[in-house]
């Protein structure tokens, strides 16, 4: 069993809370004068928040929401803090990092295992922008949907976890075939919170194109027979020489 398919030993995973005492009004006062005083430029490049499903490479029985907020360093480049909720107190559970095809395709072979299609994501209505209009947001689908994403968990919060435990997990992207189909109860409960029907989405979306080619290396899970990627903690030996004289 891979490390990142382990459940954790000896942590509380019942209690809801993260562990830990609550804020002091000192605390309060020195974030708020951080805040005004510092640019924070990172943090506030984040135009887009995108909710949608993942399931684990390893499992793909467990399938979670997960809120992206995404910063866009360029046309072909976005990066994504993962979020579970979109509420204040949300966890921040990951990272995913989305490329366009012109760049996938430079990727080795190797590499592009890792990483999953997003069109019938798109295309089905699960990637949704909430409470931005279709209209608006149709230039970006298009440009979504021939993208490809790297979503690494660091903290899974499904099983219980109360803090970031064990190795990161890899994650793929809902598909139309086998494992890769959302269950029902998820994909309600996040209309139901939106107020949003994912099948109407679906259908307002059958004008956007289909790319021409989806890599088979991405979705390596459809080709693989069945198998995922898993890490594994193991030691390992430390290079003791400085890189510097």
């Amino acid at each position: 069993m891979a490390s990142s398919d382990k459940t954790p030993q000896g942590v509380p995973t019942s209690e809801s809370h993260t562990p830990g005492t609550p804020m002091k009004a000192g605390q309060y006062v020195l974030d708020k004068g951080a805040q005004m005083l510092q640019s924070l430029k990172p943090v506030k490049q984040m135009k887009q928040h995108v909710c949608t499903f993942a399931l684990y490479s390893h499992d793909m029985t467990r399938q979670i929401e997960t809120h992206h907020y995404i910063t866009r360093l360029n046309q072909d480049f976005l990066q994504c803090a993962v979020y579970d909720s979109d509420n204040s107190d949300a966890h921040l559970i990951g990272i995913e990092y989305i490329v366009s095809d012109r760049i996938f395709e430079a990727l080795p072979p190797e590499e592009q295992k890792l990483w999953h299609s997003h069109a019938y994501e798109i295309k089905s209505g699960m990637w949704v922008n909430p409470r931005v209009p279709e209209m608006i947001q149709k230039p970006e689908l298009e440009n979504i949907a021939k993208s490809y994403g790297k979503f690494w968990c660091t903290w899974q919060v499904d099983r219980g976890d109360r803090l970031p435990l064990g190795a990161p997990a890899l994650m793929m992207s809902p598909q139309a075939v086998n494992l890769g189909i959302v269950r029902p109860d998820l994909v309600q409960k996040r209309d139901d919170k939106y107020k949003i029907t994912t099948d109407s989405l679906k259908q307002s979306r059958l004008e956007i194109p289909e790319p021409e080619w989806i890599n088979p290396n991405a979705d390596y899970w459809k080709q693989s027979f069945g198998k995922g990627f898993a890490l594994d903690i193991e030691p390992t030996e430390m290079k003791l020489r400085a890189p510097f004289p």
